[in-house]
């Protein structure tokens, strides 16, 4: 072996794991923060809730809007990784397609938040949805492919169809605390079931 093979098939060195769990966490605050504050909320807030210094976010994200895209991208990533996960550990692919359902009605009302900051025109924001679309669309099918090959329901459902269908039904939860998004969205979940004969 060569030493250009010595470093083929390690585990990343400790201090890039640590880097990255630190950023993650990062991330995870600033969308806390930025649910109950608004994408606007002091870098102070984001920092003390995070556990780091206020120097740590900048060297991650120079500006707002680096931490504004971070932040998306990061929630978008982490609903994309759930579905493969939810249909290897539920009961049943329908189960795991109701389940990933809700962590992205989850991820639709947060984002909410960050809608006119996303729509200003700030460089870097229009390849978002792109990402958004390029990153879900394909786990929904997955999710859907599997519950129709289980027989539990309609094989008629497009995956970008029934995501934007959800998204409907999400508009208004950030401003009317009686609207429940969530019960809305289970009915339609509900309403993918086969009828039984």
């Amino acid at each position: 072996m060569n030493d250009s093979d010595k470093g083929a098939g390690q585990a990343a060195p400790p201090g890039r794991k640590d880097a990255r769990r630190n950023q993650e966490a990062l991330l995870d605050a600033a969308a806390a923060v930025f649910v109950t504050s608004g994408v606007e909320a002091p870098v102070r807030d984001i920092a003390a809730k995070a556990g780091v210094g206020l120097g740590t976010i900048y060297r991650h994200f120079p500006t707002r809007a680096d931490l504004v895209i971070g932040v998306y991208r990061h929630q978008v990533d982490a609903c994309a990784d759930a579905g493969p996960d939810l249909l290897a550990t539920t009961p049943s692919p329908h189960s795991a397609l109701r389940q990933w359902i809700n962590l992205f009605v989850d991820f639709l009302v947060t984002k909410h938040g960050l809608a006119a900051v996303l729509q200003s025109g700030t460089p870097g924001f229009e390849a978002l949805h792109s990402y958004f679309l390029d990153r879900l669309v394909p786990v929904c099918t997955e999710l859907l492919e599997a519950a129709t090959a289980a027989g539990e329901i309609r094989s008629d459902i497009d995956a970008y169809q029934l995501m934007r269908g959800v998204g409907n039904l999400c508009i208004g939860a950030d401003s009317d605390p009686g609207y429940d998004a969530r019960c809305m969205v289970e009915l339609l979940i509900a309403g993918l079931r086969r009828p039984r004969h």
